[in-house]
């Protein structure tokens, strides 16, 4: 049995928790970081949307499970991008604060709307939460191999619904496997909304053709018979009531697109300080509660802890910058 995958990058991760924690210090002369006062994590949306949800899990396991021994509140900080979060949160260079960070740390930043993730400290990728693509039940495209054939034939033959914004996951779970796919991603027709919802309606109504999504929004209409996902841009297909879905790989198009989730704190934190957070998360999503939400919305777990979530945040930064440079949104 191979050891690699999520659990063996856990473990790794809470061993160099301790490592970090304790490096160079005398026996018995030096304690690991511990906060002192009340901490924070925040979301940069709403109360209601995924990140602050994820926020808000973590803080009820930290409390109940007694992982940190301080008070811990969640909150939001909601506008430009993350950058009225991110701004806040390098205020607060004691390491009492941390944010919940996604996709959009990296997009937003290339289209020049946010900071870059090099003036932040990552601190562990949660889980990654795959696009998939969805039609309406009664549509004549039955795959995503239909999808490609109509496009290269005329790029604007299909109209795609975005939320909410174009060059974010969603776009990039559709214009990715087209520009593998060698069609000019520039001629899409794609209509922007300002919500999943919004967008799903539109589908529904027959205003678009494809709606990009995650699975957690896509996968109920799914079940109650109003969509077909026609491919999802995962590396292999997904459990439960996805299993029927075949991926963009499976369908010639090497395109892998994750809304992933993670955890950033301030610039400038401790190699003590990162220990202390990167162990209260392993903990965290070690736990039967994490592990059942993340098969309820057939999320991936996909942990990293904080040096290979920095090397991660750099591929995808070049791989990123380079779909939105040919769909002229790059800055």
């Amino acid at each position: 049995m191979s050891d690699s995958g999520p659990n063996s990058t856990r473990v790794a991760a809470c061993a160099a928790c301790l490592v970090l924690a304790f490096a160079g210090a005398p026996a018995g002369a030096q304690k690991p970081w511990l906060p002192e006062k009340a901490v924070e994590i925040s979301a940069n949306c709403a109360p209601g949307c995924g990140p602050d949800r994820t926020a808000r899990l973590l803080q009820k396991l930290w409390q109940e499970n007694r992982v940190i021994g301080v008070p811990v509140t969640a909150g939001n900080r909601v506008g430009g991008g993350g950058a009225v979060l991110y701004s806040y949160l390098n205020q607060r260079t004691d390491g009492h604060a941390v944010a919940i960070a996604s996709g959009s740390l990296v997009t937003n930043n290339i289209v020049g709307r946010g900071p870059h993730f090099g003036e932040l400290t990552p601190l562990a990728r949660l889980f990654g939460e795959y696009i998939t693509v969805a039609v309406k039940a009664a549509s004549p495209v039955k795959n995503g191999r239909e999808v490609i054939e109509i496009l290269k034939k005329d790029p604007q033959a299909l109209s795609v619904g975005i939320a909410t914004s174009l060059g974010n996951a969603n776009h990039q779970g559709v214009a990715s496997a087209l520009k593998i796919a060698g069609i000019d991603v520039r001629k899409a027709r794609n209509v922007v909304f300002q919500s999943g919802a919004l967008a799903i309606t539109a589908l529904l109504g027959g205003h678009v053709d494809l709606v990009p999504g995650s699975v957690s929004l896509l996968l109920p209409r799914v079940l109650e018979g109003s969509v077909r996902l026609v491919a999802v841009a995962a590396p292999q297909r997904l459990p439960g009531g996805m299993a029927e879905v075949p991926t963009w790989r499976e369908q010639g198009v090497n395109a892998v697109v994750s809304n992933w989730r993670g955890v950033v704190g301030p610039r400038g934190m401790s190699a003590e300080q990162i220990a202390f957070w990167e162990g209260a998360l392993v903990k965290a999503t070690a736990t039967e509660e994490w592990k059942e939400a993340g098969r309820k919305l057939l999320l991936s777990d996909e942990f990293l802890g904080s040096a290979d979530f920095r090397r991660y945040l750099d591929e995808q930064y070049a791989e990123v910058k380079a779909l939105l440079a040919a769909l002229e949104l790059a800055r």
